[in-house]
């Protein structure tokens, strides 16, 4: 009798552990799936943040499945009349963020009336900047500029941020001061008058963006090439000179906004809200069912 009761202790034990190990995965899954969905969060976030940025840019989370385990706990025999797929149990590891991909879809366009607010009217479509800090051409779709002082008789046309504004030869916009009046074409030309009838000519430097997904967010609503591609920039960006000038849209005294819906972005934040809540409660449960464990060992 005491082999037998020994026998039979040593199993439950078995059991229990194997029940603790099962109820520590699912936390673990859940836990996995937590930190991917703050994420999701995070970005919808920042796309609320900037709803009103002009030119910005909303992007988007994708997920695919951690690597899953198969358990082969049932016999393999033809009990299963009908099933499709093999004997055993999928059990995954939970989820993760496998993209955040932009959405460079156009923006609805604002008046503003004021002369050195510019709109491209093409999605993909971007001014050319230069960053000194990086020393590098950058690419931003807010042509909000201004005038800065750039020398004794001179003004420079730049970002919000204080960047040079680059025309198609990447140099910056230069022009004398006096020269307060414009006219801007669709193709990107840009006339500068004085009171006498004066005029210096000017093409803003703009780029189409062939690939998109491979630029990468340089912050202040501004893009760049990746180091690592720099080499492939002219399969990534095409430069609008000569002829390509014709495919450029630009529209004076108005702003791209930002493309986005924040009824949109308010739906996916509560769900993604409703399923943080959900792999919260399952380790909560998993908890509360490994301490009743615990109690029946004692």
């Amino acid at each position: 009798m005491t082999g037998a009761w020994i026998k039979q202790s040593t199993k439950s034990e078995k059991c229990k552990e194997s029940g603790v190990h099962r109820l520590s995965r699912i936390a673990y899954i859940a836990a996995n799936t937590m930190n991917e969905l703050q994420k999701q969060m995070d970005t919808i976030s920042h796309n609320i943040a900037n709803a009103q940025t002009a030119g910005y840019k909303k992007q988007k989370t994708s997920f695919n499945d951690l690597l899953y385990q198969q358990y082969h706990n049932q016999p393999r025999t033809e009990t299963a009349a009908g099933r499709l797929t093999s004997p055993g149990v999928r059990i995954g590891s939970g989820a993760y963020v496998s993209q955040i991909q932009t959405v460079f879809t156009q923006g609805p366009l604002k008046q503003t009336g004021r002369p050195l607010d510019f709109a491209l009217t093409r999605p993909k479509q971007f001014f050319k900047i230069f960053n000194p800090e990086r020393n590098e051409i950058q690419y931003t779709r807010n042509g909000a500029f201004y005038f800065t002082p750039a020398g004794e008789n001179e003004v420079a046309l730049v970002t919000s941020e204080g960047y040079p504004v680059l025309d198609e030869n990447n140099n910056p916009v230069v022009v004398e001061r006096g020269y307060n009046q414009l006219t801007v074409r669709d193709n990107g030309t840009v006339f500068f008058f004085d009171g006498d009838g004066n005029e210096q000519v000017f093409n803003f430097g703009i780029v189409y963006i062939n690939n998109p997904q491979a630029m990468e967010r340089a912050g202040e609503n501004i893009f760049r090439i990746p180091d690592e591609t720099a080499g492939d920039a002219g399969l990534i960006l095409t430069d609008l000179t000569g002829g390509d000038r014709a495919e450029i849209g630009l529209q004076n005294g108005a702003l791209e906004q930002s493309n986005v819906d924040i009824g949109e972005e308010l739906t996916d934040l509560i769900q993604t809200q409703r399923a943080y809540q959900f792999q919260a409660r399952a380790i909560s449960i998993a908890d509360q069912m490994q301490g009743l464990i615990n109690g029946i060992r004692r």
